[in-house]
């Protein structure tokens, strides 16, 4: 199928409808122009049958038929252009013929229209108007009529004028539509260019905002607003990748150094199974790690789905804490939950809840040093579940508080990967709070530690 450009599909349109407009306005005029000349030669017509009428009455009255005859030939040699008349008695006899309608064989109507009416089968086209009048127990029929040939070649002349003059101002006006189409979408042709001239290598370039106040600005500003959007999720895309590459090379670089170095001499079964042991540590973290971007992966793409239903906050939360109390027996922290006997219920999916605890839990137990204190909690507050895990630990520095929730970053950067982990769990644990409809912040005091908060709304219905 042939695609026109837009500026020539916008021209035939309006060629379109400009020849639908200008051809009703010619067709109407034309009709108007031909209405009004009858209408005013009808009248003219009805005045002289009128004048006819009287003369006949007062004729009739005064001498009787025999006088009528000469009476109105008479009055049509007076009266200017008055000799297109006829008169005939109720026997069909013509009491008075003009001439000139004798020439042109007007016939006597059968009966009377109510209308004038054109008479077209003489040499000039003629309106004839009739009338039927009873005098003095006499009836006669009037006909009047008028020579239309100059009004006719007149009408045929603005025919032709409207027939040459609409074409011609259709084709200039197309092609002044042309014209200002391709005017207006000069910008839409800028911005096109523009767009084409930017890739992944330069997504920081922008389109040139016009201050029209019009569409075209709009549609600047959305695809300028596109294309920050566009640059940030590049942005985070390579440094997602870069940042993986990076914790995958570090573990597959540990693993290969200690396989190579066991196999550069003959060693006892022990020396082996220590090595061994220690690479299947290694695989276990490159595991986690990779299970966790491969959930990240699915989350961004929409293809991690969850099961909401009824659900207990409160218990989840108290599993999430079982788990958790033997993290921090290990690290000999002190451990504790403030959770009441009540049910919290709320539309969520369980094992991502405790999943999103057990994070907290373990970040708090991580950061926070020996003879330490974790404290969990949860409470109501205006229809939220409020959740919080407290630490007495190292805290986050005023700095680095807003990018605690980003993939990747650590703000204790002198942790190992061993202690601090690779940074996507709070990444991990943001996503699950926002699909549960709630928020996640944190609040730390550097040297005197953090406290984590989740907000999750409760149904009205939920108790």
């Amino acid at each position: 199928m042939i695609t026109f450009p837009i500026r020539l599909r916008l021209t035939a349109w309006y060629f379109a409808i400009l020849a639908v407009v200008l051809s009703a306005f010619g067709i109407s005029a034309y009709l108007e122009m031909r209405h009004s000349v009858h209408r005013t030669v009808d009248e003219e017509l009805q005045i002289r049958a009128e004048g006819v009428r009287q003369l006949i009455e007062h004729t009739i009255r005064r001498g009787g038929e025999d006088d009528l005859h000469e009476e109105l030939r008479e009055h049509t040699e007076l009266r200017q252009g008055g000799a297109l008349l006829q008169v005939s008695d109720e026997q069909g006899n013509w009491a008075y013929r003009s001439p000139v309608m004798t020439d042109y064989g007007v016939p006597r109507p059968a009966t009377i229209p109510k209308r004038a009416v054109d008479y077209l089968k003489s040499s000039v086209p003629l309106r004839i108007w009739s009338e039927q009048i009873s005098v003095a127990g006499h009836s006669y029929v009037i006909q009047t009529a008028f020579e239309m040939d100059d009004f006719y070649a007149a009408l045929d002349d603005f025919a032709l004028l409207l027939a040459i003059s609409i074409p011609v101002l259709l084709l200039c006006a197309a092609a002044g539509g042309y014209w200002i189409s391709t005017r207006a979408l000069a910008p839409v042709d800028q911005i096109t260019q523009t767009a084409r001239t930017i890739s992944a290598q330069n997504l920081s370039s922008r389109l040139v905002v016009p201050s029209t106040g019009d569409e075209l600005q709009r549609l600047s500003e959305t695809l300028n607003g596109m294309l920050e959007r566009l640059e940030a999720a590049f942005k985070k895309i390579t440094q997602f990748t870069a940042d993986a590459s990076h914790e995958l090379r570090t573990p597959v670089a540990v693993m290969r150094t200690r396989a190579e170095l066991s196999l550069r001499k003959a060693r006892s079964a022990d020396e082996y199974r220590d090595v061994i042991a220690e690479v299947l540590a290694e695989l276990e973290k490159t595991s986690g790690l990779i299970e966790q971007l491969m959930f990240l992966a699915r989350a961004d793409s929409g293809s991690e789905t969850l099961d909401f239903h009824d659900t207990n906050l409160a218990e989840v939360l108290r599993e999430a804490c079982h788990q958790g109390s033997a993290l921090a027996e290990a690290k000999q922290i002190a451990f504790q939950e403030q959770i009441s006997g009540d049910s919290v219920w709320i539309q969520g999916d369980p094992g991502s809840l405790r999943r999103l605890f057990l994070i907290l839990i373990d970040n708090a137990v991580k950061y926070t040093p020996t003879n330490g204190q974790v404290e969990v909690s949860l409470h109501r507050n205006n229809g939220y579940a409020v959740a919080e895990v407290r630490d007495t630990g190292i805290g986050i520095a005023e700095a680095d508080l807003p990018n605690v929730f980003e993939r990747f970053y650590r703000a204790d950067k002198a942790r190992s990967r061993e202690s601090g982990g690779v940074g996507l769990g709070l990444s991990i644990g943001r996503w699950i709070t926002e699909v549960h409809a709630g928020t996640i912040e944190v609040h730390s005091f550097p040297g005197r530690g953090s406290i984590f908060q989740v907000r999750l709304p409760i149904p009205k219905n939920g108790s």
